[in-house]
């Protein structure tokens, strides 16, 4: 019944597991017998094989092959990273310190315009800069 689930074709790709096969030679004899082992035993043909945790557990989130642990790992998981890291990091960015203290250059400006106005000075002299302090080169040097 699950073979049919999973459509004709992925039942045949869990059946046969890849198999890698490795000579063992003796390094006693230039031409001693070499022997032939399989890394991989065949897959039962009386489909005992392997079975995939995709096909066992279908809520399979990769934590776990214990379906329970998997959960609970999973869910632990997606709070520490959900919950700490965007809401915890988010007040953290949130509270740091003025960045380039434009925050303060605004309120002091606020601040320097209400104290022009209380004292009756315009916004902005005329004279910026003080002219006596600007130095002028004379005539003769252009």
């Amino acid at each position: 019944p699950e073979c049919h689930v999973l459509g004709p074709f992925f039942p045949r790709l869990l059946s046969h597991s890849p198999a890698r096969f490795v000579t063992q030679s003796k390094t006693t004899g230039a031409a001693g017998s070499t022997a032939v082992t399989e890394l991989h035993p065949p897959a039962d043909k009386a489909g005992h094989g392997e079975v995939s945790q995709y096909v066992k557990n279908p809520d399979f989130h990769g934590f776990s092959s214990d379906p329970v642990v998997d959960v609970w790992n999973m869910r632990v998981g997606f709070f520490f990273g959900i919950s700490l890291a965007l809401v915890i990091g988010g007040t953290f960015i949130h509270y740091l310190p003025d960045h380039g203290m434009q925050q303060w250059a605004r309120r002091e400006a606020e601040y320097v315009i209400q104290q022009r106005e209380k004292e009756g000075l315009p916004l902005i002299d005329e004279n910026y800069y003080d002219p006596n302090k600007i130095v002028l080169p004379s005539a003769g040097e252009e």
